[in-house]
């Protein structure tokens, strides 16, 4: 498919969407992000991941998972933001920011730092 078909198959899912009533701000690119390793755990909006920090690892007996993320948010939109999604996504609720699922727990610690907050995602098994 060259290029002219490409635009035009393109003007067409929008001209669609257009027609269905789909708002045009759902055209734009509204992905949730997730923290890497952890590729059903959602990244609050307003933490940025540092990559780099992170360490993953798989073992016989389940994932070991350090991950970061910094962002200008405070700890207790961290902590309420995670006590409200991870239940809907099968966590159990163990602690303040301690989640278990499927033979695994997350531990979630936050630090504020200058104006920004630390988050670190810690999986292992239970």
């Amino acid at each position: 498919m060259g290029p002219a078909a490409l635009q035009k198959s393109g003007r067409a899912v929008l001209l669609a969407l257009f027609l269905l009533g789909a708002p045009l701000e759902a055209l734009g690119d509204h992905r949730q992000s997730f923290v890497g390793g952890l590729e059903d755990l959602p990244l609050m909006d307003g933490l940025a991941e540092d990559r780099a920090a992170g360490l993953v690892f798989d073992k016989p007996d389940g994932r070991l998972v350090d991950a970061y993320a910094a962002g200008p948010v405070t700890p207790d939109a961290v902590a309420a933001f995670y006590r409200e999604t991870l239940p809907e996504l099968g966590w159990r609720v163990i602690g303040p920011l301690t989640f278990e699922r499927e033979g695994e727990r997350l531990t979630i610690e936050t630090e504020a730092l200058a104006g920004e907050v630390l988050v670190r995602f810690h999986l292992a098994p239970r």
